[in-house]
């Protein structure tokens, strides 16, 4: 694709980054075929692509975690060679993963240093704080450099995560699903940082699937698809629908249709919950809530307030000390996962590769897991291998998971088909309640309007869901009520239609809504 000309008038933008007709092969598929990128300083550039499409490998390659096969890649006009990180960071290009690279037990400054280059035997740590402070201080970071990580935050943790690199001199930073654990306002802050580094010279290369974001914070967007560039756009010449179009081919459903909500009788009834980590620290407070047939309850929050908790013990993967779960209105607290599944309950974790599926296995045997006890696939103790596998294909059709077949081993699928193969096996396996813990995380449009209208589907049928998730336009799109949790304990609960992002946001914050709806409590 041509070189991308920039800039408003006779001013010619200066070009910082070029990487040219970068070619990434692994067995059996082509990661990325001749993409080019440009990156201008000062400016933005969003990267787009549907799940599998490249990006990652891109950026990979960009920050020296894999080789080319071909391409070449130029900053500031000279082709350099990028073997590594180290590499990549002392040419001032630095990346903030999607799971950050943090010692909880180490402190900020010490987190800042570590694996620094040149650095002495016994560092002068209060020279370091002091700096740290001052680049603080300066972008409005909001950081205690004498604080232990495991003391911050999510987004005090992302903002060290920055510190990090620009202490470091990083001119180029590559942000990875950067706003998917933060809160709105958080959201709003780190667009301000960003927007103030890029005043001073500092470029970015921003990942996302949010199509809102790439138009609030980029300048340029770059569209991958099956390994190839396929659209360069200026960002004011183009919107959500358009982008959305672009990445999957068609049009993309924002709004997902449902039924008027119609609640039936109770399936799930949490009564004053409470649960410990291993540690003896509470992670659920008195939780007490209540999920009804027709019914989708979305729970917000940022990560780390005891989301993953509540879905654990309503599943029987977490002891609580007190408190009740009732389903359909029989006491099943502390049962056993076998006896919850038996119950009805179904599970979609919030760690789908560690949880949910065993990777070594095909698609098939994953899709089978919950049937394997059961007729017709076992019979006098054997499994039948021709029932298995064809109850496989029709899992694949009816939730259309892209795989070559059946028999393929389940690690090798793109993470939205993944995800599509827990929500076959889960769906079909379910009885009144579904329970799923961020469903369309790191999910591209596509997959994540097929999942969101699966779940809707479970709901119209008369199932209830637990729905947790950190995206609250997708919970204020597919819930009818909305609870926060903050803390270890539900904070607020509101309706989903007309609520306030922003009262939502300042409860995910620990704020509390004081004026909650009448009987919204359970």
């Amino acid at each position: 694709m041509t070189a991308v000309t920039k800039g408003a008038g006779n001013t010619a933008p200066e070009l910082i980054l070029e990487m040219r007709g970068i070619t990434k092969s692994f067995p059996g598929v082509t990661a990325n075929d001749k993409v080019d990128l440009e990156l201008f300083r000062g400016e933005v550039l969003a990267l787009l692509g549907e799940n599998g499409a490249g990006k990652s490998s891109l950026m990979n390659v960009l920050i020296g975690l894999y080789r080319p096969d071909a391409g070449q890649i130029f900053l500031n006009g000279k082709k350099v060679h990028i073997h590594s990180p180290k590499d990549s960071m002392e040419l001032g290009i630095g990346m903030v993963h999607q799971n950050f690279k943090l010692v909880d037990t180490m402190t900020v400054v010490e987190n800042v240093i570590l694996g620094e280059k040149d650095l002495k035997l016994i560092p002068n740590m209060k020279k370091a704080a002091e700096r740290i402070r001052s680049i603080s201080d300066h972008y409005n970071l909001k950081v205690n450099p004498d604080k232990y990580i495991g003391q911050l935050s999510v987004g005090e943790q992302q903002r060290v995560e920055i510190l990090k690199l620009i202490y470091r001199g990083a001119e180029i930073l590559i942000l990875d699903e950067p706003t998917a654990v933060l809160t709105p306002q958080e959201s709003d802050e780190l667009c301000n940082i960003i927007s103030q580094m890029t005043s001073e010279g500092k470029s970015a290369i921003f990942i996302t699937h949010k199509m809102e974001e790439v138009i609030k914070f980029s300048d340029w967007v770059r569209v991958l698809k099956k390994g190839k560039l396929v659209a360069v756009k200026k960002t004011s010449d183009t919107d959500p629908s358009d982008l959305a179009k672009m990445m999957v081919g068609r049009e993309v459903l924002f709004n997902i249709e449902k039924m008027p909500f119609t609640p039936g009788e109770n399936v799930l009834k949490i009564i004053k919950l409470n649960a410990s980590d291993p540690n003896g620290i509470k992670v659920l407070d008195n939780i007490s809530v209540t999920v009804r047939k027709h019914e989708i309850l979305g729970i917000a929050g940022v990560a780390g307030n005891g989301q993953v908790e509540l879905t654990e013990a309503v599943t029987g993967l977490r002891t609580s000390q007190s408190g009740e779960v009732l389903i359909n209105g029989e006491n099943l607290t502390n049962r056993s996962p076998i006896e919850m599944i038996r119950s009805g309950v179904s599970h979609i974790p919030s760690d789908r590769v560690a949880m949910g599926i065993v990777g070594d296995m095909s698609v098939a045997s994953n899709l089978a897991m919950k049937g394997y006890r059961n007729k017709p696939i076992v019979s006098r103790g054997i499994l039948r291998t021709s029932l298995i596998l064809a109850f496989a294909r029709r899992m694949i059709s009816a939730f259309n998971i892209s795989t070559p077949g059946p028999q393929t081993h389940v690690k090798f699928l793109s993470g939205g088909n993944i995800q599509k193969t827990i929500l076959a096996r889960e769906i079909d396996a379910c009885g009144d309640l579904l329970v799923a813990a961020y469903p369309s995380r790191g999910l591209d449009v596509g997959a994540t309007e097929a999942v969101r209208k699966e779940i809707v589907r479970q709901r119209d049928e008369g199932r209830a869901v637990l729905l947790v998730s950190e995206d609250l336009e997708e919970l204020i799109s597919i819930s009818d009520r909305i609870a926060v949790m903050y803390g270890g304990r539900i904070i607020g609960i509101v309706d989903s239609e007309g609520c306030d992002i922003e009262k939502i946001g300042l409860m995910m914050a620990g704020i509390e809504n004081h004026q909650q709806e009448r009987g919204s409590r359970t």
